[in-house]
């Protein structure tokens, strides 16, 4: 069963941090260029960062310089490292492949509120 499992989400105070986990339980996305993409109450799920095979990783400018991506394909997690949070990060947080469409199988994501 494919399966995408998201943790590490919660409720904090601008400028705070938090480290979110996405595991490939089922191995199947090793192959995969994987990303993180965010959903805000009433609005599309956007891109948040990307991990290529290349080893290039694609910030959005909106978080660029204050979260960081990386990846353990031996474990198979992708782990997106936020620092200095603010209010507009507030979403629910998913992982999947790079790129990936409305179609594709998600997983149930993860909350991260931030407040001011």
């Amino acid at each position: 069963q494919v399966q995408l499992v998201e943790s590490g989400g919660g409720s904090v105070q601008a400028g705070e941090s938090l480290n979110l986990s996405c595991v490939d339980s089922g191995g199947f996305y090793s192959g995969n260029d994987m990303a993180w993409y965010r959903q805000a109450p009433g609005k599309q799920r956007d891109l948040v960062a990307a991990l290529t095979s290349f080893g290039v990783t694609i910030y959005d400018d909106y978080v660029k310089g204050r979260f960081i991506l990386s990846r353990d394909k031996a474990k198979g997690t992708l782990t997106l490292q936020m620092n200095n949070l603010k209010p507009e990060d507030t979403a629910v947080y998913y992982c999947n492949k790079y790129p990936a469409f409305k179609y594709n199988d998600w997983g149930q994501g993860t909350q991260v509120t931030v407040s001011s």
